[in-house]
């Protein structure tokens, strides 16, 4: 009996997050998810990774979850400029979207964490978003609930008391990769070989895309998939002038706590100024600062504000944005300069962007 009601949960999650991966298949214009070999894909983790991935008694004050600021009905965003967590308290980034994010090579914007499993133990510990000391409460909700130590019976094969967050983080990066979406109208006219599935608008605005926009430099289109990232990091400018002025100053700190381990987590998401450090944050090379991944910019038309700061409330507003060449600075990237774009081309290129958006989350 309960090896049908898992089942049955497994079925609901798949509906939930969009096209789940059958027998490995993924949807028209991207490649197969990775699954590393010691997380292998089933339906039972699957549906226990959703429930986890919706608990909110994984919090300090019980009112956070991950969907919390990854909400299946607003494309996995939460369409804030910056997340909110626990007693309403505001980060320093936006929330990026869980869709088709089993494609990175890394996690968060600065790319901390290499894999989903390990981005999902972080968002607990953190003072800003669940606002736990550690995990042990996390395990003690888990092993007192009526039903969650029978769920990681079946999946993991352990007792409740042998229950641990790598088992959470597993069930949670599970689940995480089924919320994959392609088949968007761009897919279907690239890919699907259906030449009006895109308006003429967005069928010039790809033209654009690929040749004088120059946006395939980073949100790469092959031959027969689009994952529409390079899985780079690149100096936009984006938030460059909050730490221009004392920039070597704010650099000195980070090392400095750095050095004590604190954790990255905790600094950039409390610490405004530590938060446009980017990948540095990681790497400590001055090259790297104000560097932050390339975003997929799949779903985009429905996963407003945009940029790690969510200082960009449309697409207009982020085409004028690349229009114009970024925001300088001395470690601006060598590729962003002008475009010289006119304003029937602006227009062009966001339809293409608009097409980018699968049919699971087209009204939402």
């Amino acid at each position: 009996m309960r090896l049908v009601v898992l089942a049955v949960l497994a079925m609901i999650a798949a509906a939930a997050s969009g096209p789940a991966l059958a027998a490995g298949k993924a949807p028209l214009g991207l490649p197969p998810v990775p699954v590393p070999a010691d997380n292998p894909q089933t339906p039972e983790k699957i549906a226990l990774g959703k429930r986890l991935f919706e608990d909110k008694r994984f919090s300090g004050d019980g009112t956070v979850s991950c969907a919390t600021c990854h909400d299946p009905q607003k494309a996995f965003t939460d369409r804030l400029p910056v997340s909110e967590g626990i007693r309403k308290q505001k980060g320093t980034r936006n929330a990026p979207t869980v869709i088709n994010s089993a494609y990175y090579t890394t996690q968060f914007w600065d790319g901390r964490r290499v894999s989903l499993e390990d981005q999902s133990k972080d968002p607990f510990l953190n003072p800003i978003e669940h606002g736990l000391k550690d995990h042990s409460p996390i395990i003690g909700v888990i092993r007192k609930d009526p039903t969650y130590p029978g769920e990681f019976k079946q999946v993991f094969g352990v007792s409740a008391g042998e229950i641990t967050i790598d088992h959470v983080a597993k069930a949670i990066a599970a689940f995480e990769r089924t919320v994959i979406s392609g088949d968007s109208p761009f897919d279907r006219y690239q890919y699907g070989g259906d030449k009006a599935a895109m308006s003429a608008a967005a069928i010039r605005g790809l033209e654009l895309f690929r040749k004088k926009g120059r946006c395939v430099d980073c949100h790469k289109i092959e031959q027969t998939t689009a994952t529409f990232t390079d899985n780079d990091f690149h100096n936009l400018g984006v938030g460059f002038k909050r730490i221009e002025a004392n920039m070597f100053d704010i650099v000195d700190k980070f090392r400095a706590a750095k050095q004590l381990e604190k954790e990255i987590d905790e600094t950039v998401l409390t610490n405004a100024e530590a938060s446009e450090l980017g990948r540095f944050a990681v790497t400590l090379r001055t090259s790297d600062i104000g560097r932050f991944k390339t975003s997929t910019i799949r779903n985009i038309a429905v996963t407003a504000p945009y940029m790690h700061d969510g200082s960009q409330k449309t697409l207009e507003e982020v085409i004028e944005f690349y229009n114009k060449g970024g925001e300088k600075n001395p470690l601006l990237d060598g590729g962003i300069r002008p475009l010289k774009l006119t304003k029937q081309e602006e227009k062009d290129l966001v339809e293409f962007l608009k097409a980018l958006t699968s049919p699971q989350f087209a009204k939402r």
